[in-house]
């Protein structure tokens, strides 16, 4: 208990897999990256949604999935209304290409479903289907899984099965201290294998602002957990973003030149100078979702 008060402490200051043999192989790999957090309000589906259209305005073919199970909401972020998910697969009733919804912005969008963390409890024939299915996907440079906030178990198999967790945080204190949560659950629940953790600030006023507030998660996280993080960068407060809501059009797309566009587009050309530590595709990350089962 005292070890625990004196992380909460030192947090809050004052503030109150395996690389592919050849690179001919790294780059047919699509590229699995799990956004989430330690609690909702933080803007996570927001950064998952102008993540995925500044990815697709590099040129990269991109796919989003809703892996909220509970409270999707990336389908109203897209202003798109999905007539089917991820359960009319599993049930066979349709096929993947079936259920996949193209957008204006590019980008192409799966909608999650209550259920799908029921995955595992399958036949081994319905297994199979399901993974034959996913594994289309594999023709994608670039999945993003937007989880839901928290420690649900489909937000740590997500998060498990992913090449890179990107955890997503605010300066508020109590959005500071839920996100070194979330990273003590991952570094602790999957022990199976190293977790490549990034750290975005979202809603900061200044860059000083993001670098101190990452600058104290990860240096508890060292000290406490052992475990390293990246910061990957920051996005702006800007009205632009609840505008954008409104109007039911990302703000990358709303104002492309605006503060948190530019934030955004800056971390996706960081992301895209490192080579994620395990990239072994869509295959090894069904595997490691169904937790190894197939």
């Amino acid at each position: 208990m005292e070890e625990q008060v004196e992380e909460l402490k030192q947090l809050l200051g004052d503030d109150a897999g395996r690389k592919s043999s050849s690179s001919e192989e790294k780059k047919r790999n699509t590229r699995i990256i799990a956004i989430t957090s330690g609690k909702g309000g933080v803007g996570k589906s927001n950064i998952a949604v102008n993540m995925a259209i500044a990815y697709a305005q590099l040129g990269k073919k991109v796919i989003l999935i809703d892996g909220d199970l509970g409270m999707a909401n990336v389908n109203v972020l897209l202003n798109v209304v999905p007539q089917y998910n991820l359960m009319h697969v599993i049930n066979k009733k349709k096929t993947m290409k079936e259920i996949i919804n193209d957008t204006e912005f590019g980008i192409k969008f799966v909608a999650g479903a209550n259920g799908f963390s029921k995955i595992a409890n399958l036949s081994v024939e319905e297994l199979d289907y399901f993974a034959k299915q996913f594994s289309s996907l594999g023709n994608a440079d670039i999945i993003i899984i937007d989880t839901g906030a928290g420690i649900a178990n489909n937000v740590l198999q997500f998060v498990a099965a992913a090449d890179e967790v990107f955890v997503v945080t605010t300066p508020e204190p109590t959005a500071i201290t839920d996100a070194y949560g979330i990273i003590k659950i991952i570094t602790t629940e999957i022990v199976d294998r190293n977790v490549d953790i990034k750290l975005i600030v979202n809603r900061v006023h200044s860059a000083d602002e993001g670098k101190r507030i990452s600058e104290r998660i990860i240096t508890i996280v060292g000290q406490f957990l052992g475990y390293k993080v990246d910061y990957l960068g920051f996005v702006y407060e800007d009205s632009v973003v609840q505008a954008s809501v409104i109007r039911q059009k990302p703000f990358i797309v709303v104002n492309p030149t605006s503060k948190p566009s530019v934030c955004l587009k800056h971390i996706v050309g960081r992301i895209e100078k490192t080579e994620p530590e395990y990239n072994e595709g869509v295959a090894s990350f069904l595997k490691k979702f169904l937790g190894k089962k197939k």
